[in-house]
C-alpha cells in the first residue's frame, strides 16, 4: 500500500509503498477513507517534543485522525466487524488499565499514540491498523461522510473533552480562544454549542471570519493591539474577564496572554503544544494566578468511551465538524500541506480523501 512516511525532521514526506498491516488479536485493519492533517502531524515532521521525551522517530507514518471501514478482524475482537464504519481516536487505550476503567483511556497508562511511535503506523496511509479494537474503535452514524468522519479526530475530541470535561463550561461563560487554527476553530464551535459566549483571538482576518462563521460572538485581531493589549480588550468586552480562556496555539506570547485575560477564579485551557522556540515550557505570573485562584488544565485527545456525546450532539445539528473542513486533499497533497502550516498557510481542517 501507499503511505507517507517520515524520513527526515522537516523534509518532505516520502509518498512509498509500504507493507500492508495485520490485525493483531485484539485489533483490526480499516480501509482509510479519510484522515485529518493536523498540527500535531507538523510538529511531528519538525522533529519537536524531544523535550517530552515525546518525539516521533524516523521511519514512522504519520497521521492520526483517521476513520474508515473495517477490512480485517482480529480473533479476539468481540464487538467490531468487517464492513462497520469507525473513527479512530489518536490516543489509544489499552481498555484494562486504571484510567480506562475509570472512563480517562486517553491518558492510558499504557497507551499507544497513533501515528506518533513506531508501535502505532499511522493513517497517512491506504490502510491502517487500530489495537485494541473494542475498546478504542468508534462506531459511525450512517450518512456522515467521510471528511466528517475524519473531523472528528484529535483536535474536535481534544477541544470537546477540554472545554465540556476539564474546564466545565457553562452556557453564559465567557469563553476566549487564542489562535484560530483547527483546533481553536473547534474550541469556538463547541463552546457555542455549550452555550457560552465567544471570543476569538488571531492575527488572520480570514481566519477570525471562519471563527465567526462557526460561533464567535466577538473577535480581536491580536495584530492590531499594542503589546499587551489582547488580555485588556478582552477584559473589556466581557466586563472583567473571560471565565474559560483556551491557548490552541501553544506559543508564549497565547498562553501567557490567556491566563491575563481571565477573571478571578477563572479556567485556563491548554490545547496547543509548543514548538522548539519554548521547548515545552512557558513562564507564568504564578503568584498573581495564586492570588486570583487562576486554574489551569489541558486536555489530551477524549476517551473513547465519550465520544457518544459528540455523535448525540452531531445528530441533533449542536455541533457540525463538517463546518470546519476546508480541504479535501489527495494522500499526494500531505507533504506540501504540512509545509503550509510552518506559516499558518491554512484555514479550518483540511482532511486526506483521496488515497
Amino acid at each position: 500500500m501507499e503511505a507517507a512516511v517520515l524520513d527526515a525532521y522537516g523534509e518532505p514526506l516520502d509518498i512509498r509503498e509500504v507493507p500492508d498491516p495485520e490485525p493483531d488479536p485484539r485489533g483490526v485493519v480499516i480501509e482509510t477513507e479519510a484522515c485529518g492533517i493536523c498540527r500535531s502531524d507538523w510538529h511531528a515532521w519538525q522533529g519537536h517534543g524531544e523535550w517530552a521525551d515525546d518525539r516521533v522517530p524516523i521511519g514512522q507514518i504519520l497521521g492520526h485522525e483517521p476513520a474508515g471501514t473495517v477490512l480485517a478482524v482480529g480473533d479476539r475482537v468481540e464487538r467490531i466487524g468487517v464492513g462497520d464504519r469507525i473513527a479512530v481516536p489518536f490516543n489509544l487505550g489499552r481498555g484494562d488499565c486504571a484510567h480506562c476503567r475509570n472512563g480517562h483511556g486517553n491518558v492510558c497508562s499504557d497507551g499507544l499514540a497513533l501515528g506518533f511511535e513506531a508501535d502505532a503506523p499511522g493513517a497517512f496511509a491506504e490502510r491502517v491498523a487500530v489495537p485494541y479494537a473494542d475498546y478504542n474503535a468508534v462506531h459511525l452514524p450512517e450518512g456522515v461522510s467521510p471528511a466528517e468522519m475524519a473531523s472528528l479526530g484529535c483536535r474536535f475530541a481534544t477541544a470537546y473533552h477540554g472545554l465540556a470535561h476539564r474546564v466545565d463550561v457553562e452556557a453564559g461563560d465567557w469563553v476566549a480562544v487564542h489562535g484560530c487554527g483547527g483546533v481553536g476553530l473547534s474550541a469556538v464551535h463547541v463552546a457555542d454549542a455549550l452555550g457560552a459566549n465567544v471570543i476569538a483571538v488571531d492575527l488572520d482576518d480570514q481566519k477570525l471570519a471562519k471563527a465567526t462563521d462557526l460561533g464567535a460572538d466577538e473577535t480581536v485581531n491580536a495584530r492590531e493591539e499594542a503589546d499587551g493589549g489582547v488580555p485588556e480588550a478582552i477584559r473589556g468586552l466581557t466586563d472583567g474577564g473571560a471565565h474559560v480562556s483556551v491557548d490552541a496555539l501553544g506559543v508564549a506570547e497565547t498562553c501567557r496572554n490567556s491566563v491575563a485575560c481571565l477573571r478571578k477564579r477563572g479556567r485556563h485551557l491548554q490545547l496547543g503544544l509548543t514548538t522548539d522556540e519554548e521547548r515545552g515550557a512557558v513562564s507564568l505570573p504564578t503568584d498573581a494566578m495564586t492570588m486570583r485562584e487562576i486554574t489551569f488544565l489541558g486536555s489530551r485527545g477524549m476517551p473513547p468511551t465519550r465520544y457518544d456525546e459528540l455523535l448525540r450532539m452531531m445528530d441533533r445539528g449542536t455541533v457540525s465538524p463538517a463546518e470546519l473542513v476546508t480541504a479535501e486533499v489527495s494522500l499526494g497533497d500531505v507533504p506540501d500541506r504540512l509545509a503550509a502550516m510552518s506559516d499558518y498557510g491554512t484555514v479550518g481542517i483540511e482532511v486526506v480523501t483521496e488515497f
